[in-house]
């Protein structure tokens, strides 16, 4: 069973989609999937959620979403560009409104002193041109934890973005 706080972060999000009438996709490294999961853990969510986009190597963020080699040559996996590439990149593959992308370093290893364990990029963009980007340094306070504070941060991004999106109209 998941923490009231997720599950509650979950339905505010699908309900404001639902209102709008807004599909979303996710793209995932460091939580591999979990943002889609957990949004599957609340009944109604196959007429929000399109589909999630697992992109945990390097490989993958390239093949899926068409991140730029040259953008994870210069910055890195876990950075603001390819936390945008990975966003923006989503709404080229998927027939959805909104999309969150999530890059980070759960740990327990991994880490750098530039980039440490607990650094999570986060992009969030909409069809409609908006576009968010977090840092966020959740410290080493253990994996599991750095992955449900992701996930809770992806919600908020998501809700964020859909409020300043217009209703679509229906999904054909």
């Amino acid at each position: 069973m998941l923490d009231d706080d997720i599950v509650e972060a979950a339905k505010r999000l699908l309900d404001i989609c639902r209102r709008k009438n807004l599909r979303v996709a996710t793209v995932e490294s460091c939580t591999a999937g979990l943002v889609a999961g957990t949004l599957t853990e609340v009944p109604g969510t196959s007429s929000i959620l399109d589909r999630g986009f697992v992109t945990y190597s390097n490989e993958a963020k390239q093949d899926m979403v068409g991140v730029s080699p040259a953008t994870l040559k210069a910055h890195g996996a876990v950075s603001r560009e390819t936390a945008e590439e990975m966003a923006r990149g989503a709404l080229k593959h998927a027939p959805v409104d909104l999309a969150v992308s999530v890059t980070g370093i759960a740990g327990p290893d991994g880490g750098s002193a530039e980039k440490p364990v607990g650094l999570v990029h986060f992009g969030a963009a909409s069809r409609s041109g908006q576009f968010a980007h977090i840092e966020k340094r959740f410290g080493n306070i253990g994996r599991p934890e750095v992955r449900k504070q992701s996930v809770l941060q992806a919600f908020r991004m998501l809700h964020d973005l859909a409020e300043g999106e217009a209703p679509r109209p229906p999904h054909g």
